[in-house]
C-alpha cells in the first residue's frame, strides 16, 4: 500500500483545509505562543488529549495524560461517551471522548458519515505505553470510504489497522514514529471473510521489541523494533510513546484530498452511494474494545501511576515520566501550566436536548434501517445536540479547523460542528448518558484530538 505524502494522523488534514486566520501556527521549530500555549491551539480543551508537548509553549503545556488501565469496552451503550467539549481530563467520568455522530444500534455502536460529512472518531481517555488492544468491528464499504482502528500518541507515534471500503479482504496495517512518513512500513493482511458483513478480531500486540498485528487470534505481521535503526538520526524510528486506542470513519475519497489518497482510498467517495440512499450514512460497527496494559515493573512501559508527561524535548520513550501529577483542569480557562485556573464553570458548549437531532450533513430520514439490526428506538432516549461544542464558537457557526482541531464542520457551510439546525432525523437513535453527547469527526486531525 503506498499513500500519497503524509501518514494517516496527517493525511486527513487534506479534507480540512480551511484553517482560522487567528490560529497561528505552531511547529517544531516555532513554538506556540504563551497565550495559546498548546499546539492544538484556540481550543484549549485540546490541552488535554492531542496536544503535542514539543510543538507547544512548553513541555508542560500539555496536560498529563491519564496512564493505562486494562479494561473491557463493551461498546454496547454510550453512558461512558463524553464530547471533547465537556471532557475536562477526569477518565473516572468517561471511557471516551470524541466528535461526530456515533450511535447506539443493536447492542453495538456505530461510527458514521452522513453525505458531506468528514466522518467520527472516538479516542479512549486514558493512554496505552505498550500492551495489547482488540477491536471487534465490522468495517464500512463504498468508494473512499476508509475505517480505522489505530494506537496513536500526542508526538505523533502510530501503529495502524486500515480498511478501505472497496477491498473488503484486506486489512492494511503500518506504523509511525513521531509521524515521519515512511511507506516502506505498511503491510497487508488477507481477511477469511468480508469485513463489512462479517465481525473479525483485529488486535494490536505491542513491546518494547516488537509489534504484532492478529486477525482473530492468528498473527498476520510482525515488526521488531531491531529492524528500525535510522543511522541519520540515530534512534530507532519504532512507536514507543503513550498512545490512544482511536477508532474512526473518514472520507479518504473526499474531492480536496491529495489525488494519491484518494486513488489509495478507491476513488471519489459517491455521496449517493447505496448505503446513503438506504440507511442515510456509510457506518463501521464496533463490539467490544478490550485493552490490556503492559505489565512490567520498571519503565519503558509502566502504568503505576496517575498520570504520563515528557521531560525532554527528544519525545522518546526514555522521556516519559510515570507520574502522580494530576489530569483534571477546573475549567475550559486553565492550561497544563496553570490546571486550577477558572471557576469550573466554563464548558465546552454541549447542551442537553430532550429530542434526537440531525446527523451533522444529513439529508432526509433514510427509508431503512441498519442491517441485521433491531429496533431503533429501543433502549435508553437521552440525547444531545448535533454539533462538536465548540467553545470558541457560537452555535450556528461553523468553526474552522486547524490542523490539529477537534471539529465536525471544518469550515464547510451547514449543518455540522455547533449548529442545531434540523437536517433531518436518523433512522437510528443517538443513545446518551446523562450529560449531553455531541461526539465525534474533525477530519482536520481527525486522529489528533
Amino acid at each position: 500500500m503506498v499513500r500519497a505524502l503524509l501518514p494517516l494522523g496527517a493525511a486527513l488534514l487534506g479534507a480540512a483545509a480551511v484553517l482560522a486566520a487567528d490560529i497561528p501556527t505552531c511547529s517544531l521549530t516555532k513554538k506556540c505562543p504563551k497565550e495559546a500555549p498548546c499546539c492544538s491551539l484556540r481550543r484549549r480543551r485540546l490541552l488535554l488529549g492531542g496536544c503535542d508537548p514539543r510543538m507547544s509553549f512548553s513541555l508542560d503545556s500539555c496536560v498529563p495524560a491519564p496512564v493505562c488501565k486494562d479494561k473491557v469496552y463493551k461498546m454496547d451503550s454510550l453512558d461512558r461517551y463524553q464530547d471533547i467539549g465537556e471532557y475536562l481530563g477526569d477518565p473516572s467520568k468517561a471511557d471516551w471522548v470524541g466528535q461526530g455522530e456515533p450511535l447506539l444500534y443493536d447492542g453495538h455502536v456505530l461510527l458514521t458519515m452522513p453525505p458531506k460529512s468528514v466522518g467520527t472518531v472516538l479516542a479512549t481517555t486514558t493512554y496505552m505505553w505498550y500492551g495489547s488492544v482488540k477491536a471487534k468491528m465490522k468495517t464500512s464499504r463504498g468508494r473512499g470510504v476508509v475505517t480505522a482502528f489505530i494506537l496513536f500518541s500526542d508526538v505523533k507515534d502510530e501503529i495502524d489497522y486500515e480498511f478501505v471500503g472497496v477491498d473488503l479482504h484486506t486489512a492494511q496495517t503500518n506504523y509511525y514514529f513521531q509521524g515521519i512518513p515512511n511507506y516502506d512500513n505498511s503491510g497487508n493482511i488477507t481477511i477469511s471473510s468480508d469485513s463489512y458483513n462479517d465481525f473479525h478480531e483485529y488486535e494490536i500486540q505491542w513491546t518494547p521489541d516488537e509489534i504484532k498485528w492478529l486477525v482473530d487470534g492468528k498473527v498476520g505481521r510482525t515488526k521488531k523494533r531491531s529492524e528500525t535503526w535510522n543511522a541519520t538520526s540515530n534512534q530507532w524510528a519504532f512507536p514507543q510513546t503513550p498512545s490512544r486506542v482511536q477508532l474512526s470513519i473518514w472520507p479518504g475519497g473526499l474531492e480536496s484530498n491529495a489525488q494519491g489518497t484518494i486513488d489509495w482510498a478507491g476513488g471519489k467517495i459517491d455521496w449517493n452511494d447505496d448505503e446513503i440512499k438506504n440507511y442515510g450514512y456509510f457506518f463501521a460497527t464496533f463490539g467490544e474494545i478490550t485493552v490490556e496494559c503492559y505489565k512490567t515493573d520498571k519503565a519503558p512501559g509502566t502504568n503505576k501511576g496517575v498520570s504520563y508527561y515528557y521531560n525532554d524535548i527528544a519525545a522518546t520513550n526514555n522521556t516519559v515520566v510515570d507520574s502522580d501529577k494530576p489530569t483534571v483542569l477546573k475549567s475550559f480557562l486553565a492550561t497544563g501550566t496553570d490546571m486550577d485556573k477558572g471557576d469550573g464553570t466554563t464548558s465546552g458548549g454541549a447542551t442537553a436536548s430532550s429530542s434526537v437531532n440531525a446527523i451533522p450533513g444529513g439529508g432526509s430520514t433514510p427509508p431503512n434501517q441498519v442491517p441485521g439490526g433491531s429496533n431503533p428506538n429501543s433502549g435508553s432516549s437521552s440525547s444531545g445536540n448535533g454539533g462538536s461544542g465548540d467553545s470558541g464558537s457560537s452555535a450556528g457557526t461553523a468553526a474552522p479547523c486547524a490542523a490539529t482541531g477537534f471539529s465536525q464542520s471544518c469550515g464547510t457551510n451547514g449543518a455540522a460542528g455547533g449548529t442545531k439546525g434540523n437536517n433531518g432525523a436518523r433512522g437510528v437513535e443517538r443513545t446518551l448518558g446523562a450529560s449531553a453527547f455531541a461526539v465525534i469527526v474533525g477530519i482536520a486531525g481527525l486522529l489528533l484530538i
